[in-house]
């Protein structure tokens, strides 16, 4: 074992790929840690936050002991890079918070209202002035999980409307479709309780 840990395969092969394995892990952590602290979130953050810094201590003290290794250099930056990559992937993958969709239009916004509502989300309507004309606003709040759905409505209407699409800190109630509750009635739709529980709308 000794003469394997010695050896030149191990020192050109195996531990830079340690190394770039161990930045993929510490860099994936601090990337979802980063997206948990935006949305406030004040119990999985520090634990990702202590798992990426144990990670990242052993990861820079073992290249420390072995300068005389540019591939270690390489890997380091290599498993950094990709470390970014997953986290981002994970964290579209966790589909984590809620998003406010506004939708400007300029015709049919009534018949675009009772299909956002039909599939069981919540959306807020009020009249405004473009640059050229008169437009209705159409506010709605959803879960990140849903955007494929909620833009498939919009595409299937009029795939020439204008939106925009933000990230919600916080919401405190909302109107969800009944997949995304888990809970089905009905109507398919809920208002969320604060508690966590679920009251079907009047």
């Amino acid at each position: 074992m000794q003469e394997f840990l010695s050896g030149d395969f191990f020192k050109w092969v195996v531990f830079p790929v340690l190394i770039i394995l161990a930045r993929m892990v510490d860099v994936t952590l601090g990337t979802l840690r980063i997206i948990f602290v935006s949305r406030g979130n004040r119990v999985i953050a520090p634990i990702l936050g202590f798992f990426e810094v144990l990670v990242w201590v052993i990861a820079i003290s073992q290249i420390m002991q072995n300068l005389d290794n540019p591939i270690n250099y390489v890997a380091y930056a290599l498993g950094f890079a990709i470390g970014n990559y997953l986290g981002i992937k994970a964290e579209d993958k966790l589909a984590i918070g809620h998003l406010v969709i506004r939708l400007f239009i300029t015709e049919g916004a009534d018949g675009i209202m009772r299909k956002i509502i039909d599939a069981g989300f919540g959306v807020t309507s009020i009249k405004g002035m473009g640059a050229t004309n008169e437009v209705t606003i159409l506010f709605s709040v959803i879960k990140r999980k849903d955007l494929d759905t909620f833009l498939s409505i919009i595409n299937e209407s009029d795939k020439k409307i204008f939106y925009s699409v933000e990230t919600a800190r916080e919401a405190h109630l909302g109107i969800y479709p009944q997949t995304s509750a888990g809970i089905g009635d009905q109507n398919g739709y809920f208002i969320r309780k604060i508690t966590g529980g679920f009251n079907k709308r009047k």
